[in-house]
């Protein structure tokens, strides 16, 4: 059981300060009484998250909101880390609270878990090396018959991979699997695959800090909500909706937005 809090939005301060009348002042978000809420993720996903190169620090936005999400539900963060391929499946079990690792929010995977609302939409694209001339796009690298691609099973990127680049086969030889999609890149780097699905925003990073070495190609290849994850009937799905929904409305979500998407630099 919890009680209810009331937290001031920035929105809603603001307009107090304008001396306007607002119905919207302030929203009532669960108060979790100091629960300890015990969060599992990957650190694979930068800048979602990762460990800082130069501090091994967990850092990241999601560590970033969920602290976030602690701070207006009164309630304690505690992490774990599990591998992608474990991550439902536990989370499922009820072996952790909250999985976190930039999950799509798909009807498949709610057979087992329930989905927070989205906290962040993101659009696929084409990661591929600075040098790269054989193609340019989906259709053109369907075209390669040489050409890899790598990603983790059962991710967006492996999905979009098999159904909108390649033949739908989810055992076409072409695509080569691996555990994080940290190695995925590394591959891609070192030329044993010849590109990565990314969403955007993390792309736009991967190329920034490759100093060239990296590029983003073709056409974004489809559209995904990521929400945080919960074992079946979870009472933690309404008030952390409430806390996006707060989060989102004070400008908090853009601020994650701007600093981890355009301010933050990988490997500095």
């Amino acid at each position: 059981m919890f009680t209810r809090r009331w937290v001031m939005t920035a929105a809603a301060a603001s307009v107090m300060a304008a001396g306007a009348a607002s119905g919207a002042m302030a929203m009532d978000l669960p108060d979790l009484e100091g629960r300890t809420i015990t969060v599992v993720t990957e650190n694979a996903y930068p800048p979602l998250q990762f460990l800082d190169p130069s501090t091994g620090e967990q850092i990241g936005w999601e560590y970033d909101a969920m602290e976030e999400i602690g701070k207006r539900l009164n309630a304690t963060i505690e992490y774990q880390n599990i591998s992608w391929d474990a991550m439902i499946q536990a989370v499922s079990d009820g072996q952790y609270d909250v999985g976190m690792t930039g999950i799509t929010i798909r009807e498949d995977r709610m057979e087992k878990v329930d989905f927070s609302d989205k906290y962040m939409t993101s659009q696929m694209f084409m990661l591929v090396r600075g040098d790269e001339e054989r193609f340019a796009d989906a259709p053109s690298f369907a075209a390669f018959e040489d050409g890899l691609v790598g990603a983790q099973p059962g991710t967006t990127p492996f999905y979009v991979a098999v159904y909108d680049m390649l033949d739908g086969d989810e055992a076409n030889p072409r695509i080569k699997l691996f555990e994080t999609f940290g190695a995925s890149v590394q591959a891609l780097r070192t030329g044993d695959v010849d590109v990565v699905l990314t969403d955007g925003t993390a792309g736009e990073g991967y190329v920034k800090a490759s100093d060239g070495a990296l590029k983003l190609v073709g056409e974004p290849l489809g559209t995904e909500d990521f929400g945080f994850i919960f074992p079946k009937g979870s009472d933690l799905v309404e008030p952390i909706n409430a806390a996006i929904a707060s989060m989102e409305a004070d400008g908090t979500l853009d601020a994650l937005n701007t600093k981890w998407f355009l301010e933050y630099s990988l490997g500095q």
